[in-house]
């Protein structure tokens, strides 16, 4: 499969994820980005996107997207794979509140910049792994 300009837009883009630059990802972001989590909550604004960014880097200090697969139609991308993480909570210990998630992502690209980037992933898998982690026993 041959890789368009969107492609390597929205892979850049999970690798400033992965990188956990905030910054960079706002300069692969339209004006108009809208940012929707897999509930559905939508964020829009440069402000309230570092916000969001940032808090979910803090919250999640290894936040990884692992991408297995993706493919466009135009200027949309569709990416599947993983993201994984531990949950921070303050003064606890990330790596016994460690989940992996399937997910899906959905990318807009215009002008070589996200326009839209939507979360598909599994909500309660990953609740579900935080819950198992808190209940089970130290080590």
């Amino acid at each position: 499969m041959d890789e368009t300009d969107a492609d390597r837009v929205a892979l850049r883009f999970v690798n400033e994820i992965n990188r956990h630059d905030v910054e960079a990802l706002l300069a692969l972001t339209s004006p108009d980005h809208v940012f929707v989590d897999a509930r559905g909550h939508e964020v829009r604004g440069r402000d309230r996107l570092r916000e969001a960014w940032t808090a979910r880097f803090a919250r999640c200090p290894d936040y990884r997207v692992v991408i297995e697969h993706h493919l466009h139609l135009g200027a949309v991308v569709g990416l599947f794979g993983t993201a994984t993480g531990s949950d921070a909570e303050p003064g606890g210990d990330p790596a016994a509140r460690r989940w992996k998630s399937p997910a899906a992502w959905r990318a807009v690209v215009r002008d070589g910049r996200i326009e839209r980037w939507q979360v598909y992933g599994d909500e309660a898998t990953m609740r579900r792994a935080l819950t198992e982690a808190v209940a089970r026993p130290p080590v």
